[in-house]
């Protein structure tokens, strides 16, 4: 394919898009805005349409100090959000009063073909200005081959006033298909905040 290019440098001119370059855009699927609400939980829209989704978390406020961001999935046909997981977890930290910067593996968060909750924020704060935000990605979760990817980046306002900057990542160790996510606290409501769900093309 010929690559051409505007002799004044300026893209002003170009109206429409050549055939050979792919769009490789984010389609929003959908909303929940949270309410007090004890869990979230998106059950539909994960499907083999996409081979990659992203959950956007806005904002995110526990209704108790402390409590850790979680997600779990449901294979298609199953009940309980209980797939089994291998995961991976650290953090970069730094506290408001400048005292302490560190990194370090979180071997608290991680799981080793565990089925509960994987942590994605750590001790999210309750404080009317903090919330927690971040990203997840989902890779190719309608496969009935392969293990289902995902990785995370989370940004928390921590409870001891904090900023907390968390990489996750694993796969659920399941062949079946998931269709189903589903988002909480470790403890208490999510008492405000948006989660978007995205497919990537």
């Amino acid at each position: 394919m010929a690559l051409n290019f505007a002799n004044n440098n300026s893209l002003s001119e170009i109206t429409t898009k050549p055939s050979g370059l792919s769009g490789g855009g984010m389609t929003l699927i959908s909303t929940q805005t949270a309410s007090s609400s004890s869990t979230i939980s998106f059950t539909s829209g994960i499907d083999d349409t996409y081979d990659e989704y992203v959950f956007k978390f806005y904002d995110i406020h526990p209704a108790t100090n402390e409590a850790d961001f979680q997600f779990q999935g449901n294979a298609a046909g199953g009940s309980g959000y209980n797939e089994t997981i291998t995961s991976t977890v650290f953090k970069a930290s730094h506290n408001e009063s400048d005292s302490q910067a560190k990194i370090q593996y979180e071997s608290d968060s991680d799981q080793a073909q565990g089925t509960a909750f994987q942590t994605l924020g750590i001790f999210s704060g309750a404080d009317n200005d903090q919330s927690t935000t971040g990203y997840l990605h989902l890779f190719n979760p309608s496969s009935t081959t392969f293990v289902k990817h995902f990785i995370a980046r989370i940004q928390s306002a921590q409870a001891n006033d904090y900023s907390f900057d968390t990489y996750i990542a694993g796969y659920f160790n399941v062949t079946s298909a998931i269709d189903e996510i589903q988002f909480k606290f470790s403890t208490g409501n999510i008492d405000s905040g948006v989660i978007k769900l995205y497919g990537v093309s």
